[in-house]
């Protein structure tokens, strides 16, 4: 995963002139686009037609940049690959409240910008169509993500909706965030429900507490508890259903269904 096309360091040097690299190292993170990590920047080719969402990504980057969050910027595209500016930091293996903080501070500045677009987020994933082939193939699955089909988020304004630890870097206690790419419009208390599957497996209620409390001090929209912990089980159902009907992965499918 991460990776469906080759690239070499000799060629991301002749694709982009300006900019120096001495390594290039293929992710393995990721399923739909090819990426490769340099020392001071990502290179992508994204294996879908979606020059226009691209195009808009680059927009919203640098709206947030320029409202003080750090993300990445867009800085140069050719023959397909765009090169982007590397974040300084490293993915948490651990998480710590600070984790929990960091991300529950970032999520209330990004949503109270009250950004919207003309996509929404789970309309593009069928969720109904994707239900049905689930129910032929795993019932017992099935039943559990029957809930799905009735669940009509409100439309708060523009979400990330994959927020999980992997799309974050902590250089000390500094969080960054990146692929917007596939993000639209949903749900606030959905897009924080996402983060905290990845960022609260060990299901802790005190980081659930913790990441409220840092939230609702500055969000323009606060969320209770109850309503937090109902949207992790819709999240965890939804991904759960992603990672058998894209990944046929069925073991996390386990995991985020019966979290």
């Amino acid at each position: 995963m991460g990776v469906k096309r080759a690239l070499t360091l000799s060629q991301v040097k002749t694709l982009f002139p300006s900019y120096t690299f001495s390594s290039l190292i293929p992710s393995t993170s990721g399923v739909m686009d090819t990426t490769y990590i340099s020392d001071k920047y990502v290179i992508k080719f994204y294996e879908r037609d979606i020059k226009e969402k691209i195009s808009l990504d680059a927009m919203l980057l640098e709206h947030l940049s320029d409202g003080g969050l750090n993300v990445p910027q867009l800085l140069a595209h050719t023959d397909g690959w765009y090169l982007y500016d590397k974040l300084r930091g490293k993915v948490p293996k651990t998480i710590h409240l600070f984790h929990i903080q960091a991300l529950a501070r970032f999520m209330a500045r990004f949503h109270a910008k009250g950004l919207h677009c003309s996509e929404d987020f789970l309309k593009s994933y069928a969720i109904k169509d994707t239900l049905l082939k689930i129910k032929r193939s795993n019932y017992r699955f099935y039943k559990e993500l029957e809930i799905l089909k009735d669940y009509k988020p409100k439309n708060d304004g523009f979400i990330h909706g994959d927020l999980f630890r992997d799309n974050t870097v902590f250089d000390g206690q500094t969080i960054g965030v990146f692929d917007f790419i596939d993000g639209g419009n949903g749900s606030y208390v959905f897009d924080i429900a996402v983060a905290l599957l990845s960022f609260n497996t060990s299901k802790r209620k005190s980081y659930i507490r913790i990441f409220l409390n840092t939230y609702n001090q500055t969000a323009a929209k606060k969320i209770s508890q109850k309503e937090l912990l109902d949207t992790i089980k819709i999240a965890s159902l939804f991904y759960g259903m992603l990672r058998i009907s894209e990944q046929s992965d069925v073991k996390r499918a386990k995991e985020l269904i019966f979290w």
